[in-house]
């Protein structure tokens, strides 16, 4: 595969009749950390949906690691696109942190010892290698977000997607989140108001506004043009 997300002149309405997608168009290149950013309602969150097959194009085109977004493809898609929502909650419901990680190894078929490795593993790469024997609804917001991605890790996917992963983390859980994702080695695509985290994370920035990506290039060049920032509701 090619660890790749191509987004071509997509379009989406919802059933109340919002127009959420108005023909984006984006491309992340394998390895690429590349940061979504826009005002509420630009489509952020509802084109990352559309990178696991959980929403379903009216228009336009996408592909993930060379693969259509298409019914045939979803088991290979999903298992190659770690999506993590901006509420952990929304992704921990098991007993414990191990179980939370272990689900989707489990439901992949995989052996007992197998799961076992790929959790440790997971674990160990949010820095929460202690924690599995704890109740995840227990947690801090930064510890379950941490276990959030963990869940994902556990499916080796090629392709990180996440949905404003620092909103509602204190400083040091966010300097450790931003620690965390400059370690990770998968390709990356991260919706976020947290313009201090696009600064010292992504090295490119693309932003949308009104269904569209706008606006696409090195993060400097982004962040530094305030009229650019100004007109999409943004602040550096």
């Amino acid at each position: 595969m090619h660890h790749t997300i191509e987004v071509k002149d997509l379009r989406f309405k919802y059933p109340d009749g919002h127009e959420a997608l108005r023909g984006a168009t984006l491309s992340v290149a394998p390895g690429e950390k590349v940061a979504l950013v826009g005002p509420n309602g630009a489509g952020k969150s509802t084109l990352m949906l559309h990178l696991n097959g959980i929403l379903h194009a009216e228009g336009g085109e996408v592909c993930v690691c060379g693969l259509p977004i298409r019914k045939e493809n979803f088991g290979k898609v999903r298992a190659a696109v770690g999506l993590v929502f901006q509420d952990p909650d929304d992704q921990l419901f098991s007993p414990t942190v191990f179980d939370d990680v272990a689900f989707g190894p489990l439901h992949m078929g995989l052996p007992e010892a197998e799961v076992r490795e790929r959790v440790n593993a997971a674990l160990a790469a949010v820095r929460m290698g202690d924690y599995a024997e704890r109740v995840s609804h227990h947690l801090s917001v930064g510890e379950k977000k941490r276990i959030a991605i963990a869940t994902v890790l556990s499916m080796n996917p090629e392709i990180l997607v996440l949905d404003e992963p620092s909103a509602g983390l204190d400083p040091r859980a966010r300097r450790g989140l931003i620690h965390l994702l400059r370690d990770l080695p998968q390709t990356m695509l991260v919706s976020t108001h947290d313009i201090r985290m696009v600064a010292e994370l992504f090295p490119r920035t693309a932003v949308m506004d009104g269904g569209r990506v706008v606006a696409d290039g090195p993060t400097p060049e982004i962040l530094g043009d305030p009229a650019l920032l100004a007109a999409h509701g943004l602040e550096a």
